[in-house]
């Protein structure tokens, strides 16, 4: 591993974070080294990793006190800053440290039991206010806190080096790692972090306080020094150092499992997936687990997914506690794909997501009762899935989420290879994954997390670029949805982006082609997994006298008014019925489908056929669990009622424009928010289909008879 240590840019870093802050010039120093940390994935992913500094601060009051400065609770390394780190006073928790070091008759029930009980209280009332506003924005100190305050070094640096766990996580890890690292490293067994990991770790430096860090045993690596860079050092010539003992064994020939002739494409495969790990007891319901899927690919992933060992490989627990939380302690497996059998490995993947689910419950009762945990189950569904031939999927309940499932697979599977080559890869028990798991201290990183009304909903828009259709994308994503905004440019598209930002799917498309469309879909199955709310929304208001309207004008009109709906209406029941969770088809109709104006027979035509159609896919899907619903609005400033033409229109008419435009019974004028907010509104309606909404300011005439 490279020493990206660069005093030049340290210098630069310490000034630019001391003159905006004000910053002990020993925390800017902490964090550009934990930074670097940071962008190594094989040390940290996610919000694993801690470090810290001790130094001596003041008070708001003037009072001077050595303080342990330690990075928050899930904040990640690679983007930690000044103010991501929480301060204590030092004294009270070493105190605390010599308290428990020289009563060795304190068992390992009551540390456990003050671990999980009177930490954070202790931590809480060890707090250093270092601003008025401290305790309104304060974060919870990271769980190795004490483990930090015990030691008396400056500078602490704790990772998930992939390189230890490979050698750690072997039934002589012990042996393997003293032989590699020599005696400039103590050993610590596994201990679940807090209290007792902690005093069991300053036992082992009093031990030896020559040495320059600390092996967890199955966990993660510690170094210190009285400089970060010393600290940073030391971790990278130690990971170095193991990454050469992994390359000395080489990488193993894992032979391959049989394979289907034809493996299904990862736009087939997701939605089955993504379709079989929800929640059924909760279908009906408003909110229902359901994930977002992040594919990943390579080939060290095929030669993990592939493998004639797969099974027992990936079921012996995770690489370090600190992922458990994030993917569970075990991947989902499922069979091949067979691009000539889609049903059958649709059934293979609902019986296998089933196993998994008992599985997980069995576990979950008997741990709890040998544990005595008084908790709440979790839901029993899997954040990976490993698909032979393919790959492997991350799921979450967000984007995020489902991509920090798939990066911890991603790594776990090149560090299962080695380790598997090195030996025999070894995790932790399913008690000591259970009390992980079910630590209050380990959810709070997780349920501190809101989720919207729409979070694990992928949301489709069409001409989602300006008016009605960045309204509504707007509008889902403010509740939560997953994006996918189709128009006809880049330009248009890159600045909608930035105006919804980003973290999206923005696809050039033009809906009047079918090709265009079925690439749309598959773009979505491969980034997020699958489709369930579709707004149909793009439409041209076509004009002509229709005794004298060519036909081509009026095909041109029902290609873009009606038949584009209904190809991307036909798209999203294929993919909603590979995912088998029913799905939302939303139409923007036109008040021109029940109230024809003059001149405007091509538009209405088609909007009249499209207002049919919604009710035909209500008629026709609704045993699929499929919902089709439509907006009639009118009169809304968007492409189609473009600025001069409202001039036009409210001059011939002989009103101001504000009188045009508010011409409806609430004398309002009606925007392309409130459409948005109309579409929202059918999208959370689970027992409607075959609906016209009219938004339309009032309007008697184009009212539904």
């Amino acid at each position: 591993m490279q020493n990206l240590w660069n005093e030049a840019d340290l210098q630069c870093s310490v000034r630019e974070q001391c003159s905006s802050t004000d910053m002990q010039p020993e925390l800017a120093e902490l964090v550009y080294a934990s930074r670097l940390l940071g962008r190594e994935s094989s040390l940290v992913m996610h919000g694993g990793g801690n470090t810290s500094v001790k130094c001596e601060l003041v008070d708001l009051v003037g009072n001077r006190a050595d303080v342990l400065l330690i990075k928050a609770s899930g904040v990640d390394l690679s983007r930690v800053s000044g103010c991501d780190y929480t301060p204590l006073r030092l004294g009270p928790l070493r105190k605390l440290g010599e308290l428990f070091s020289r009563n060795d008759t304190v068992s390992e029930e009551a540390l456990r039991r003050f671990s999980t009980k009177e930490f954070k209280h202790l931590l809480l009332l060890n707090m250093f206010s270092l601003t008025d506003h401290m305790d309104e924005h304060r974060l919870t100190p990271s769980i190795e806190t004490l483990l930090h305050a015990f030691l008396p070094h400056r500078f602490i640096f704790h990772t998930h080096s992939f390189a230890l766990l490979t050698l750690s996580n072997q039934p002589d890890g012990t042996k393997l790692i003293g032989e590699t690292l020599g005696e400039d490293f103590g050993s610590v067994p596994y201990i679940k972090p807090g209290l007792g990991l902690a005093r069991a770790a300053a036992v082992v430096y009093e031990e030896n306080p020559e040495i320059k860090g600390l092996v967890l045993q199955k966990h993660g690596l510690v170094t210190f020094g009285s400089t970060a860079r010393e600290g940073y050092s030391r971790m990278i010539e130690a990971v170095t150092t193991l990454e050469e003992r992994i390359a000395k064994a080489g990488r193993k020939l894992f032979p391959s499992a049989p394979l289907p002739a034809t493996i299904a494409s990862v736009e087939e495969t997701a939605p089955v997936i993504r379709g079989a790990c929800v929640d059924e007891k909760a279908f009906g319901m408003r909110e229902y687990h359901q994930f977002i899927l992040d594919f990943r690919t390579s080939p060290a992933i095929l030669d993990y997914v592939n493998s004639a060992d797969i099974l027992s490989m990936s079921q012996k627990g995770a690489m370090t506690p600190d992922f458990i939380i994030r993917t569970k302690n075990c991947p989902l497996v499922v069979p091949a794909p067979d691009a000539a059998d889609m049903p059958g490995f649709k059934a293979s993947v609902h019986e296998a997501v089933q196993r998994y689910r008992q599985e997980y419950i069995d576990y979950f009762t008997i741990q709890q009762q040998a544990a005595d945990m008084q908790v709440t189950m979790l839901d029993p569904l899997p954040r990976v899935v490993l698909v032979p031939g393919l790959g492997l999927f991350g799921l979450g309940k967000t984007a995020e989420l489902a991509a920090v499932s798939a990066d911890i697979a991603t790594g776990t599977a090149s560090a299962i290879l080695d380790a598997e080559s090195v030996g025999t890869f070894e995790s932790i028990s399913d008690r000591e994954a259970f009390e992980i798991e079910y630590w209050d201290m380990e959810q709070a990183k997780m349920t501190k997390v809101h989720h919207d009304v729409f979070a694990g909903k992928i949301v489709m828009v069409t001409g989602a670029a300006s008016g009605i259709g960045l309204a509504t994308a707007k509008a889902f994503r403010q509740r939560g949805a997953e994006l996918v905004i189709l128009d006809l440019t880049r330009e248009a598209l890159d600045r909608a982006s930035e105006e919804l930002g980003g973290n999206l799917l923005a696809l050039t498309c033009d809906v009047t082609s079918r090709g265009d469309i079925r690439a749309a879909f598959d773009a979505a199955c491969r980034r997020f997994g699958g489709v369930d709310i579709i707004v149909s929304n793009v439409g041209a208001a076509i004009q002509g006298r229709i005794g004298e309207v060519s036909d081509d004008l009026l095909r041109k009109s029902f290609e873009i008014n009606f038949f584009s709906h209904q190809s991307i209406a036909q798209e999203a029941v294929r993919v909603m019925k590979l995912q088998g969770t029913g799905g939302v088809l939303l139409f923007n109709v036109s008040k021109q489908a029940v109230n024809p104006g003059p001149d405007f027979g091509p538009y209405g035509l088609a909007k009249a056929a499209t207002l049919f159609l919604v009710r035909q896919y209500a008629l026709d899907h609704g045993r699929d669990g499929i919902r089709s619903n439509g907006i009639n609005a009118d009169r809304i400033r968007s492409g189609l009622l473009t600025e001069e033409m409202i001039k036009a229109r409210s001059t011939a008419r002989g009103l101001s424009e504000k009188e045009y435009m508010a011409g409806n019974l609430l004398q309002l004028e009606v925007t392309a928010e409130d459409v948005a907010e109309a579409f929202v509104h059918l999208a959370l309606e689970i027992r409607t289909t075959g609906s016209i909404t009219t938004v339309d300011g009032g309007n008697i005439a184009a009212a539904l008879r």
